[in-house]
């Protein structure tokens, strides 16, 4: 006859151990979602084609300068040649970022694995915004740092500090219009279709406002479309005259729209992406 069978009591789970549950929060989501970011080729290609497009053509623009032309232009002008090109390539990342998903049909995988949709979102919204703002950022840095160094002679005046605070605002002004590609890409969720949408909200008020100043009764809504457009609103954060007579709204007044149409835009895919399906 044998005894009582003893079990030995499990040895208690030591914090950091795979036995623990760790409650999910932002930080890992933005793990995931970097490392989606980096692992699809489309993120390289659009990075890498803002890089040579705004490093490239403003370090042309650089060369064909003299000291003399940099008296009533700041530093970090030449940059704005490329970025204005550039900023489709962050346009085109911002949609892809999320309408990826959905041509593929990750997406299900992703919110079957992360169920707070909002926190997923919230996520691509941040690391997203983190690598457009560090790529456009150190491209421009590269070529005013190079116009700099080539133009800083006696002949181009003097130059404040100020002229960088241009260049960092003009650098948020396209990460933001990547945001509101991706809110866009979000509400849509089919990348042809976001990215069109949004080269038109690029391109072609532009066009708009100076067709509608040929009739007198649409002349002043034509006006303020060619005052408050992408790339009268760079032209002006970069520092580079325009060379019209007409007073135009200050930076302030073309981020703030930007800011107001892009809120709206972030918040109406927060409550889209909540409701829907996937």
């Amino acid at each position: 006859m044998t005894g009582p069978t003893t079990t030995a009591p499990a040895a208690p789970a030591t914090p950091g151990t795979p036995h623990e549950d760790a409650r999910p929060h932002i930080g890992h989501a933005m793990a995931s979602e970097w490392t989606k970011l980096i692992s699809v080729r489309s993120t390289m290609w659009t990075l890498g084609t803002l890089v040579v497009i705004v490093v490239g053509i403003g370090l042309l623009f650089v060369s064909q300068t003299a000291d003399e032309d940099y008296v009533q232009m700041p530093f970090t002008t030449p940059a704005l040649f490329g970025l204005l090109v550039g900023q489709l390539a962050v346009i085109v990342l911002g949609v892809l970022t999320i309408t990826s998903e959905h041509g593929t049909g990750l997406v299900r995988t992703t919110f079957t694995a992360a169920p707070d949709r909002h926190r997923v979102l919230t996520a691509k919204y941040l690391v997203f915004g983190a690598t457009a703002l560090a790529a456009t950022l150190g491209s421009v840095f590269v070529v005013a740092a190079a116009a700099m160094a080539v133009h800083s002679g006696s002949g181009a005046g003097p130059h404040s500090p100020g002229e960088w605070g241009g260049a960092l605002a003009g650098c948020l002004y396209v990460t933001l219009l990547g945001a509101l590609a991706l809110a866009v890409g979000a509400l849509v969720r089919h990348s042809a279709g976001a990215i069109t949408l949004m080269l038109g909200l690029v391109t072609l008020p532009p066009v708009i406002g100076g067709m509608l100043g040929y009739w007198e009764a649409s002349a002043r809504i034509g006006e303020i479309i060619l005052q408050y457009n992408v790339p009268v609103a760079l032209m002006q954060l970069f520092g580079m005259p325009t060379g019209q007579d007409k007073v135009l709204p200050g930076d302030l007044p073309q981020i703030a729209l930007l800011l107001l149409v892009t809120g709206a835009a972030v918040a109406a895919s927060y409550v889209v992406v909540g409701r829907r399906d996937v």
